[in-house]
């Protein structure tokens, strides 16, 4: 793949945008010397503004999604891309978040461009638990755990039950829910199905994954042992 077409792939700019890195001595490899658009050089020896390439199709990212962003590239307001270097709304294939968290929802949001392992994560067959702390507005009664953990629990305007989800409780009005199903606003719902309200929500886990010491807005790209993880 030529080099400007390589580096308008991963989000540097427009082909023309690229072209002009590449007059303007931006582009190097490791040792410095400023590249031509039309030198064969390897991915891992490429610099841009003294700066490693991106990682071409394939890149995996964890987000800490501070509540008050949307998972979306789209809409108005503040986007949890926002959070990423500019460029990454422009790489093609594009990157996408791994499932959503809603807006009013913190914590561990993932992002990938590679289709397959989407879906690998998303997909009903994988089961893969999902840990939420839930902050509600009003104590526990004490029968939610059995309830939840039934496999007979039905949601509003829903005709399937529910998987049977794991409910501990922090303190009255503190919980941390397992799922391993991810429905329409699904813990939320469950709450509101047992008359209580989330005032605040955070997940802090997807399967074998955790946020570790990633603070609130940060990012970090996900290694092979990171998506090990997720599946362990």
């Amino acid at each position: 793949m030529k080099l400007v077409r390589l580096l308008a792939n991963l989000g540097y700019g427009s082909r023309k945008q690229v072209a002009w890195m590449f007059r303007e001595g931006r582009v190097t490899d490791a040792a410095g010397e400023v590249l031509y658009a039309d030198d064969r050089v390897g991915h891992d020896d490429i610099r841009v503004d003294g700066e490693p390439l991106d990682p071409p199709q394939g890149l995996a990212l964890l987000l800490h999604k501070p509540a008050g962003y949307t998972c979306s590239n789209k809409d108005t307001g503040r986007l949890v891309y926002d959070l990423l270097p500019p460029r990454f709304r422009l790489r093609a294939p594009a990157l996408s978040s791994v499932g959503r968290l809603d807006r009013d929802t913190s914590g561990l949001l993932l992002f990938t461009d590679d289709g397959q392992l989407l879906h690998r994560i998303i997909s009903p067959k994988a089961g893969l638990p999902k840990v939420y702390e839930a902050t509600l507005a009003t104590p526990l009664r004490g029968d939610e755990a059995a309830l939840f953990a039934s496999g007979a629990m039905l949601l509003e305007a829903e005709a399937t039950p529910l998987k049977p989800a794991v409910l501990e409780v922090l303190a009255p009005t503190r919980a941390r829910l397992i799922i391993t199903e991810g429905r329409y606003h699904q813990v939320r719902r469950m709450f509101a199905a047992v008359g209580n309200h989330v005032e605040a929500l955070h997940r802090s886990r997807v399967g074998g994954l955790s946020l570790g010491d990633l603070g609130e807005g940060q990012w970090r790209r996900l290694d092979a042992a990171d998506l090990d993880a997720v599946f362990a």
